[in-house]
């Protein structure tokens, strides 16, 4: 998992929930990611609908993402942040 080096932010405009949702639309737009994720988490179908709103939860979306630094790399680029900006993002959600 990537860490936010010292002294480093997210780009200001970088809002974490927002980004978050995103990094869902993400994991989802993919089935093997998706069922990646959802092995993982046991997390999948209307339970994760029914959490989108839950900053523990985008968290933890974030945390599936930066724990591959592939998906982290490509997701970043998407989001056009650096994997360490995202890292940041991250840190801000509980």
């Amino acid at each position: 998992m990537l860490i936010p080096k010292k002294g480093t932010t997210a780009k200001p405009a970088a809002d974490p929930e927002a980004v978050a949702l995103r990094a869902v639309a993400f994991v989802v737009s993919d089935e093997d990611m998706l069922a990646r994720f959802v092995a993982l988490t046991g997390c999948g179908g209307d339970e994760l609908r029914a959490r989108l709103a839950d900053p523990a939860f985008l968290g933890g979306v974030l945390d599936f993402v930066l724990g591959d630094e592939g998906l982290a790399t490509a997701f970043a680029a998407g989001e056009e942040l650096t994997p360490e900006d995202l890292a940041a993002v991250r840190a801000k959600l509980p």
